[in-house]
């Protein structure tokens, strides 16, 4: 089982940094940020490596894949006893 994980953009949101931010930091357009935040199963190596570093998140705690995979995901595991 892996550790925990969260989406790109709940690493961007958690370095308080909105899309146009990350969009400058990085070269890219907001469209671009954004398609990888919903998708990121085919995000370009050198993105994925300025948005690590950017985040200061280590790429084992990021979920690669659909956002709305990992949503189910959330869903579908059964609740711990609090």
């Amino acid at each position: 089982m892996r550790g925990l994980q969260i989406t790109l953009r709940a690493a961007r949101v958690n370095c308080g940094f909105t899309l146009k931010e990350v969009a400058h930091q990085t070269g890219r357009s907001t469209e671009t940020i954004s398609k990888y935040e919903i998708d990121s199963t085919n995000i370009p190596r050198d993105l994925m490596v300025e948005l690590i570093a950017l985040y200061q998140v280590p790429d084992e705690h990021i979920f690669f894949g659909k956002e709305s995979s990992f949503h189910g995901l959330l869903r579908s595991r059964p609740r711990q006893p609090a």
